[in-house]
C-alpha cells in the first residue's frame, strides 16, 4: 500500500467520484434513496482508504514514515466514525434537522483546522518547502477556504440553536434577531475580512501572516453568527440546504490548495447540489435566492403574532367525527406538517391509511417542498414508516387533484397550506402551496389555532367546509382508527 502510485491514487478517487454521482442521483426518488445511500457510503469508504495510503506514500518520500501522526489520524477516524454512527442511531426523526445542522458545523470546523495546519506547516502538504513561502494561489485557495469553513461553522451552530429549539440563549430561539444597521454591519464585516484576506495573500516572506489571517478567520465566524440570527424558523429548510453548499464549496477551496481531487470533487457536488437546492426552495416559498446568499432571508418577514386577531368562528369536531368522514370518501388525500413529526404519528398514520384502503378509499400524500425542519423532512418520516413511494406525490404533481378529491386531512401543517398566498395583499402572496382549501372537505389537525412560523392566521381554518380537530397528532390519529375499526 506504500508504494501506491499516483496513476492509482487518480483512479481510485475516479471511482469514488462516479459512487458520489450516483448517490445523489439515487438520493433524487424515495424509491432509490437506499440504493443512493449505499453508493455514497461506498464512495467514502474507498475515498478515505485511498487517502490514508496517499498519506502513507507522502510521508515516505518525505522520509518520515508513518509515525504518531498516522496513528492519531486512525484513531480519529475510529472516534469519529463510533460517534457518527451512534448518533445516527439514536437520534429521533424529529432531531434530523438539528443533527444535519450540527455535521455542517463540522465540515466548516474542519476545512478552518485544515486551513490552519496547510499555512503553518504548507511542506506537510507538499504545496511548499521550508525555504520558499506559500505560493499566492494557495494563499488565496486558503483565504477563501477558511472565510466559508468559518462562516458555516457558526452559521450552523446558530441553525442547531434555533432547529433545536429547547435552548433559552437569545440568538438559539427560533425567532428572527434584528437590530438597526444590522446588513451594514455585515457588509462592513465582508469587507473587513476580504482585505485582510488579501493582507494575507500578499505578503512578503516565508514565514505566515499570521496576523491577518487569525483576524479574518475570527470576523468570518461572526459574520457566520449575523447572517443566520435574522432568520426566523420558518426559513429555516432554506438554511440548512444553504449551509450545506457552503460547507460544499469550503471543501472544495480546501481542496485546491491541497491539490486533492477528490476533496475537490466531492466538495463541488454538495456545493453545487445544494445551492440548486436552495434556488429549489426558495423558488417554494417565493423568496429572494440572493437574499438567501446574502442573509437576508429573514429581513422581510412579516408576522402579525403579536397583535390582535380577529375573532373568527371555527367548525371543530372530534375524531370519531373525522373517522366517519374519512371511511365515507372515495378519495382522501393527507397533507403532513411538523405537526406530524413532533407527534411522532407517521406509523399511526399509515395504520389509518391501511384502514381506509381496505374499505376502498383511495389515499394519497401531498409533500411541499419546504414543509418541516428541512429539505425532505417529511419523505424521510413516510419513508421510516415504509409508506409505498407511489402513495406519496409532491406538490406540482398532486395540486391539480385536490379539486376533484373528497377529503383533505392536514396534520400539523400550517403556512403550506394557508390560501392567504393568493391574496396580492398579504406577507406570503405568491408562495406556492398545496391547494387542499380546493377539496370538498377539509379536516384540519392541530394542537390550538396558533399561527404558524409566518405569524399569519391560516384562512383556510376558517372556511365553511373545514373541520378542526385539536390535541396531540397521534393521539387523535389513534381515535380514528379505532373508531374505523
Amino acid at each position: 500500500m506504500n508504494a501506491i502510485s499516483m496513476n492509482v491514487v487518480t483512479l481510485f478517487y475516479l471511482v469514488a467520484s462516479v459512487c458520489f454521482i450516483q448517490a445523489l442521483k439515487g438520493l433524487s426518488s424515495p424509491s432509490t434513496a437506499r440504493i443512493g445511500n449505499a453508493f455514497g457510503m461506498a464512495g467514502m469508504a474507498i475515498a478515505v482508504v485511498t487517502t490514508v495510503a496517499l498519506m502513507l506514500k507522502l510521508q515516505d518520500s518525505l522520509g518520515q514514515g508513518g509515525g504518531s501522526g498516522f496513528v492519531l489520524v486512525l484513531l480519529g477516524v475510529v472516534v469519529g466514525g463510533a460517534i457518527g454512527a451512534y448518533a445516527a442511531k439514536k437520534v429521533e426523526m424529529t432531531k434530523m434537522p438539528e443533527l444535519v445542522a450540527a455535521m455542517h458545523s463540522l465540515i466548516g470546523l474542519a476545512a478552518v483546522c485544515i486551513a490552519i495546519a496547510a499555512v503553518s506547516e504548507p511542506w506537510a502538504f507538499n504545496i511548499a518547502t521550508r525555504e520558499t513561502p506559500l505560493p499566492f494561489g494557495n494563499r488565496l485557495e486558503l483565504f477563501i477556504g477558511t472565510f466559508v469553513g468559518a462562516v458555516t461553522f457558526s452559521g450552523s451552530v446558530i441553525a442547531f440553536g434555533k432547529l433545536s429549539g429547547k435552548y433559552k440563549f437569545r440568538l438559539f430561539q427560533g425567532a428572527p434577531v434584528r437590530f438597526v444597521g444590522q446588513h451594514i454591519l455585515n457588509l462592513v464585516l465582508a469587507i473587513a475580512i476580504v482585505a485582510l484576506g488579501l493582507m494575507f495573500c500578499f505578503a512578503d516572506g516565508v514565514a505566515p501572516a499570521w496576523t491577518p489571517f487569525i483576524a479574518m478567520a475570527a470576523l468570518a465566524f461572526v459574520l457566520g453568527v449575523l447572517i443566520i440570527i435574522p432568520i426566523g424558523g420558518a426559513d429555516m429548510p432554506v438554511v440548512v440546504s444553504m449551509l450545506n453548499s457552503y460547507s460544499g464549496w469550503a471543501a472544495a477551496g480546501i481542496g485546491f490548495s491541497l491539490n486533492n481531487s477528490m476533496l475537490i470533487i466531492a466538495g463541488s457536488l454538495v456545493g453545487s447540489s445544494g445551492a440548486i437546492l436552495s434556488y429549489i426552495m426558495c423558488k417554494a416559498m417565493n423568496r429572494s435566492f440572493f437574499n438567501v446568499i446574502l442573509g437576508g432571508f429573514g429581513g422581510e418577514a412579516v408576522s402579525d403574532a403579536g397583535g390582535e386577531k380577529e375573532q373568527r368562528p371555527v367548525k371543530s369536531g372530534s375524531a370519531e367525527d373525522a373517522a366517519f368522514i374519512l371511511q365515507n370518501a372515495e378519495s382522501v388525500i393527507i397533507v403532513p406538517g411538523y405537526g406530524l413529526a413532533v407527534a411522532r404519528a407517521q406509523h399511526t398514520v399509515k395504520e389509518l391509511v391501511d384502514k381506509l384502503t381496505e374499505r376502498g378509499v383511495t389515499v394519497r400524500y401531498a409533500i411541499h417542498p419546504v414543509a418541516g425542519r428541512m429539505p425532505g423532512h417529511m419523505n424521510v418520516l413516510l419513508a421510516e414508516a415504509e409508506v409505498p413511494y407511489d402513495q406519496v406525490a409532491e406538490m406540482e404533481d398532486i395540486n391539480g387533484e385536490f379539486g376533484q378529491t373528497d377529503v383533505v386531512l392536514v396534520l400539523g401543517a400550517n403556512d403550506v397550506v394557508n390560501p392567504a398566498a393568493k391574496d396580492p395583499k398579504s406577507p406570503i402572496a405568491g408562495m406556492p402551496i398545496l391547494e387542499a382549501y380546493r377539496a370538498k372537505s377539509i379536516i384540519v389537525n392541530k394542537r390550538s389555532m396558533a399561527s404558524g412560523y409566518a405569524g399569519l392566521d391560516n384562512d383556510l381554518f376558517y372556511q365553511p367546509n373545514t373541520m378542526m380537530v385539536f390535541g396531540d397528532a397521534k393521539k387523535v390519529i389513534e381515535s380514528m382508527v379505532k373508531a374505523i375499526d
